[in-house]
């Protein structure tokens, strides 16, 4: 049993579980939006199989194809797969049974998330080679992560409609924000190794300002999504937090200071994730 815990536990480390926080409050808050209440409890169930299953797929396949760049990173190289804590085979298996899983719940949602589950995986499978050679890594990143109340929404209507294309640009803008943030910590490594990203190709200054800006867009998106869907009060209230939460984070970042960086990045941005689901689901109980 102990033998049992202690694999799983690896693997949840692999996968950085915990990380779901990022995507999964979004989905929810997608799924609430296209019924302007709360979805079947049947409907609620597989979304989250669909999204946890494509995450774990997701980040099972990029640490095998970084596996190589991971070892040679300082910051990355007691990870699982390059300190030889989980073979290569066996992250492969995981990774095709998370993919399995996540195409087995998109089957239980309706046949249209059936057929745009393997672009789904195509996407996922490019971002892993993006940093290789383009530094619009981050949106490519954006883009899959995106898919949590895109597809949520396609879950429950059944169809893709305009009206969450907003939030769903949002996710795309406030994900790459935070991930230049994240990548402020491999400039040098990047510019050794040959690898980009926005603050490799634009220093660091630029790269703030620029998150900056992409959380901005983010915020505005959001309150479109407000009007849109002629969200109350609650919703607005909601907005007020999420803008405080966007500078606190930002305000925790300097160019000759990362050392909060791991709170901008993990803290703040799970806080923004459900603050929004949270007075999303306030708001249209109300």
């Amino acid at each position: 049993m102990k033998t049992v815990k202690n694999k799983a536990i690896l693997y949840l480390g692999m996968i950085k579980f915990s990380h779901t926080v990022f995507a999964l409050p979004f989905a929810f808050t997608g799924a609430i939006l296209a019924v302007s209440g709360v979805p079947p409890i049947k409907q609620i169930f597989w979304i989250t199989i669909a999204l946890v299953g494509a995450r774990a797929g997701a980040m099972g396949l990029n640490r095998i194809i970084d596996r190589s760049i991971d070892a040679k990173n300082p910051r990355t190289k007691e990870r699982e797969i390059p300190a030889g804590k989980i073979k290569v085979r066996d992250a492969a298996i995981f990774t095709f049974i998370s993919f399995a899983v996540f195409v087995f719940a998109a089957y239980n949602l309706n046949p249209l998330c059936l057929k745009l589950s393997p672009l789904a995986i195509l996407i996922i499978t490019i971002y892993s080679y993006t940093k290789r050679f383009t530094w619009m890594s981050h949106f490519v990143l954006g883009i899959a992560i995106s898919a949590a109340p895109l597809g949520a929404w396609i879950a429950v209507k059944g169809s893709l409609n305009l009206e969450i294309i907003p939030l769903s640009i949002a996710v795309i803008f406030w994900l790459a924000g935070f991930d230049i943030l994240y990548a402020l910590q491999d400039v040098e490594f990047d510019k050794k190794y040959g690898l980009y990203s926005i603050p490799q190709r634009f220093g660091i200054k630029k790269a703030l300002v620029l998150s900056k800006i992409f959380h901005l867009v983010t915020w505005l998106l959001l309150c479109s999504t407000g009007l849109i869907f002629n969200l109350g009060i609650v919703y607005w209230a909601g907005m007020l937090l999420v803008a405080g939460l966007l500078i606190h984070e930002h305000s925790l970042v300097k160019p000759n200071d990362l050392s909060r960086l791991n709170a901008a990045f993990f803290d703040m941005n799970g806080y923004i994730s459900i603050a929004v689901f949270v007075f999303t689901l306030v708001s249209v109980s109300l």
